[in-house]
C-alpha cells in the first residue's frame, strides 16, 4: 500500500506540472489539491507550488488571496518544513505587488481623470475659438475703415491686416516654392522681403483677384545689379488659380507660388476690399 501510494502522489505531481508547463494553470491546481487532500506527508510542498501558481504573472486567473492563503498554511501548520522560510519571502513579495498594484490602480484612476478634464478643457477651447471666431467675423463685416498696413511674416506663414496699429485680421498664407531668403533675381521662385506699397490691382487675374506690390524697389535693383542679375517682378498678394477654388485652406499645406503671397478666393476677396492702392507692405523673413 505504500509503494502504490507514493506511485500516485507522483504521477499526480507529474500531471500537475505537465499541466502548468502547458500554461492550463487551473487544471495544475486541481492535480495539486488532490494531492494535499490524498498524500499529506508532501503538503507543505505542494501548497507552497499551488501559491506560486495562484500568483503565477502568466495566469490569467491568478488570486493573491489564494496564494497568500497557501503560504500562510505553510507557515503556520508546517513550522519545520524547508519551505518556511520561501514561504515568508512569498508573502512578503506578495503583499508589496498587492500594494504596487492597488498604487497602480490609484495612479490610473487620477490619470483618466485628469484625461478626461483635459479632453473637457480641450472641448471648451475648442468652444472659445469658434465663439472668437465668429466674433471676429462680425466685427470685420461691421468694419468700413481701410487698412493702412499690410504685414507679412514668411517664416510665420501669416499674412496681418492693420489700420492704426491695431490688428483687423490675419490671415494663413502660401508662399514661393523657394521662400528662404529675400528675392534676388528673376525665376528664383523667392517672395520678396523689405517695405513696398500696393500699386495696382486686377479684378480679373488668373488668381481671382490680386494686389501688384512694388517689388523691385531701389534696394532690390542695386541688389541685382551687383549679381548681374534681373531682379524679377509681377509680385502679388493673389487668390487660387481660377478653376482651383475647391482646394480652399488646403492650400497653404505647401509653398506652391512663383514668389507671390496666396490666400483664400474668399480671404482674397476680403483683403482687395479692406487693402486700397498706396497701403504700405511690409515682408517681413
Amino acid at each position: 500500500m505504500g509503494g502504490c501510494s507514493h506511485t500516485d502522489e507522483g504521477s499526480l505531481t507529474q500531471e500537475a506540472n505537465q499541466f502548468f508547463n502547458q500554461g492550463n494553470y487551473d487544471a495544475a491546481l486541481s492535480k495539486y489539491e488532490q494531492i494535499v487532500e490524498n498524500h499529506p506527508a508532501v503538503a507543505d510542498r505542494v501548497l507552497f507550488e499551488m501559491g506560486i501558481t495562484y500568483a503565477y504573472p502568466l495566469n490569467v486567473n491568478k488570486d493573491y488571496q489564494k496564494a497568500l492563503e497557501c503560504f500562510q498554511k505553510v507557515v503556520k501548520d508546517y513550522p519545520e518544513s524547508k519551505y518556511k522560510h520561501d514561504s515568508q519571502m512569498m508573502l512578503l513579495q506578495i503583499h508589496n505587488v498587492i500594494l504596487k498594484d492597488k498604487l497602480i490602480a490609484k495612479q490610473q484612476t487620477k490619470l483618466e481623470t485628469y484625461r478626461q478634464e483635459a479632453q473637457s478643457q480641450d472641448d471648451e477651447i475648442i468652444k472659445l475659438r469658434e465663439k472668437v471666431a465668429t466674433l471676429e467675423a462680425q466685427v470685420f463685416a461691421l468694419r468700413t475703415e481701410p487698412a493702412d498696413k499690410v504685414l507679412i511674416e514668411k517664416k510665420a506663414r501669416r499674412l496681418t491686416l492693420l489700420t492704426k496699429g491695431e490688428v483687423i485680421k490675419t490671415y494663413k498664407i502660401a508662399l514661393g516654392g523657394n521662400p528662404v531668403g529675400p528675392k534676388e533675381r528673376q525665376g528664383d521662385k523667392k517672395t520678396p522681403e523689405g517695405t513696398y506699397v500696393i500699386d495696382s490691382r486686377n479684378g480679373n487675374s488668373g488668381f481671382h483677384l490680386s494686389l501688384h506690390i512694388s517689388y523691385p524697389n531701389a534696394k532690390d535693383r542695386m541688389r541685382a545689379k551687383e549679381l548681374g542679375v534681373l531682379p524679377g517682378g509681377d509680385i502679388m498678394i493673389h487668390g487660387l488659380k481660377n478653376g482651383s477654388k475647391e482646394i480652399g485652406a488646403f492650400h497653404a499645406a505647401i509653398d506652391w507660388t512663383d514668389g507671390c503671397i496666396a490666400v483664400t478666393n474668399q480671404e482674397m476677396e476680403e483683403i482687395y476690399r479692406f487693402v486700397p492702392n498706396g497701403t504700405i507692405v511690409e515682408i517681413k523673413p
